[in-house]
């Protein structure tokens, strides 16, 4: 395989794969996926594709390897995606500003992921793929697994390692 053709991680495959998690693994189908993430069924079968290839998904793309998905996490998602915060804004509260951490971190900014029909304002953080906003009005699990995963993209250790506790707990 030439190197330009080997596939290369992307920021919705760990969306995708959050949400394969959250749904329970082998209990997906890629229409399902694709409704409920807001991404074309050929965005989520490259993910899917990209996710095997990189050893993220195992048992014939139907299972999240959860050790090495949380290491990524843990270890790779700073340096590989990572995000500063931006202007203030109107969006939906991720991070440390929402739950499960949102309680346990005061007086820090209010980081939010920009959208036009969110209650908040805040920092803007991009999330790792444009349609994470709307995809996460739909499930609350959803929500505040890529909540803690932003924590980890953007937070300083305390909220870091915070949100690894709750992730791993989740993931593992």
């Amino acid at each position: 395989m030439k190197s330009s053709s080997i596939p290369q991680m992307k920021p919705q495959d760990i969306v995708v794969l959050a949400k394969l998690i959250v749904t329970g693994d082998e209990d997906y189908t890629q229409m399902v996926l694709s409704e409920t993430l807001h991404l074309s069924q050929s965005e989520i079968s490259n993910s899917l594709a990209r996710s095997v290839y990189s050893g993220l998904l195992i048992n014939n793309g139907k299972q999240v390897n959860r050790q090495p998905f949380f290491d990524f996490i843990q270890f790779g998602l700073r340096v590989v995606f990572p995000q500063k915060p931006g202007p203030i804004v109107r969006g939906i509260p991720t991070a440390h500003s929402a739950p499960p951490l949102v309680d346990s971190i005061l007086g820090a900014s209010t980081y939010v992921w920009p959208y036009a029909k969110g209650r908040a304002r805040g920092e803007s953080i991009a999330p790792l793929y444009p349609t994470v906003p709307k995809a996460t009005l739909l499930n609350g699990e959803f929500y505040e697994m890529l909540a803690l995963i932003d924590a980890v993209r953007v937070g300083r250790n305390r909220e870091k390692n915070l949100a690894l506790e709750h992730l791993e707990k989740r993931i593992l």
